[in-house]
C-alpha cells in the first residue's frame, strides 16, 4: 500500500531553500561546514531526517530562526535521509557545488526561493521524496524584451559582466 502526499515547504521572503537526499548522520555537520566555508556572512541552517536508530531530525545552523524553520519543515517531511537547508544573504548558486561534493550527499531535489511543494510517498515502512513542484507553471516563451530584462538582471546582481 502506498499513499501520496503533498507537503508544502515554508519559504519566507528573502530566503532560499535547498532540499536533498544524503545517507549518513554526519551529513548535518558536513553540510554545515560546506556552507560555512563557501559564503562569509551567510546565515543558514540545515536539518536532516535520520532514517534509523532514534530517527530524529538533526540540525545545525548559525541562525536560530532559520534553524527552527529547517527543523519544522524537515519534521513535516519526515522522509528518511532527507536534508533541508535554509539560506539568507546567499544564493544556492553560491553553495550547491560544495554541498554536492559532500561525500554523503546523494542528490539535490530543489534549490529555490519559489513556493515549494514536495511530493511524498508513504508506505508501511516510512516516507520518501518522489519529486518537487518548484514555483508555478510556465506562461509562455521568452521574447526579446524578456531576454533583455534577464540579461540586465544578471548583470545587476553581479553574476555576469
Amino acid at each position: 500500500m502506498i499513499e501520496l502526499k503533498v507537503v508544502d515547504i515554508d519559504v519566507p521572503e528573502g530566503v532560499n531553500v535547498i532540499l536533498g537526499t544524503t545517507h549518513f548522520i554526519k551529513s548535518v555537520e558536513d553540510i554545515y561546514e560546506a556552507i560555512a566555508n563557501s559564503v562569509p556572512g551567510a546565515k543558514f541552517a540545515v536539518a536532516f531526517c535520520e532514517a534509523s536508530g532514534k530517527r530524529l531530525v538533526r540540525s545545525e545552523g548559525n541562525d536560530k530562526e532559520l534553524q527552527a524553520l529547517a527543523e519544522k519543515n524537515a519534521l513535516k517531511l519526515s522522509c528518511g535521509h532527507t536534508f533541508i537547508v535554509y539560506l539568507r544573504n546567499a544564493y544556492p548558486i553560491n553553495v550547491l557545488e560544495k554541498i554536492k561534493n559532500v561525500y554523503e550527499v546523494c542528490s539535490i531535489h530543489a534549490a529555490t526561493a519559489n513556493p515549494l511543494q514536495v511530493i511524498v510517498a508513504e508506505t508501511g515502512q516510512g516516507r520518501g521524496v518522489l519529486g518537487v513542484v518548484d514555483g508555478f507553471t510556465s506562461l509562455g516563451i521568452e521574447g526579446e524584451e524578456d531576454r533583455r530584462e534577464r540579461k540586465e538582471f544578471l548583470r545587476k546582481i553581479g553574476y555576469k559582466l
